[in-house]
């Protein structure tokens, strides 16, 4: 097994298990025979590679499919082969990692301006007086 790139990083193969087990799904009778699903573990608690604001962005980005133990678990089964199905768990692997390592930016709550604020509230006179122009119209009847 290689290690996966991830951007800026390289994730070594130590930090990552892979196994093979039945998979359901299109195969004819095949299915039946062959391990071609892929359970691919990344040892998210004792990996080195990422730093922990990572690690904590991984682990939320990965929801459920982080387990008890701390690894991280991606099951891949949408193809007939091993070798598809292996590579597919990696790259989804590295794209969970990309996404983790970009920071989120620091939203700065605002203030709106007085200029938004007086607009604001003409727009709102503005349609209260189309609304109140809609009322019956009162006759000497």
């Amino acid at each position: 097994m290689m290690p996966i790139h991830a951007g800026s990083v390289l994730i070594p193969d130590a930090d990552l298990s892979v196994s093979f087990v039945r998979a359901g799904g299109p195969g004819g009778q095949n299915v039946n025979k062959v391990a071609s699903a892929v359970q691919l573990r990344f040892d998210l608690a004792g990996t080195a590679a990422l730093s922990p604001a990572v690690k904590s962005r991984l682990r939320k980005l990965a929801g459920r499919r982080v387990i008890d133990d701390g690894s991280l678990l991606l099951i891949a089964r949408e193809h007939r082969s091993q070798e598809q199905n292996r590579r597919a768990a990696e790259d989804r692997l590295a794209t969970l990692i990309r996404a983790a390592l970009v920071e989120p930016k620091l939203r700065r709550a605002t203030r709106p301006t007085r200029a938004s604020k007086e607009r604001r509230l003409e727009g709102k006179s503005r349609r209260s007086s189309v609304k109140a122009g809609r009322g019956k119209v009162g006759g000497d009847g």
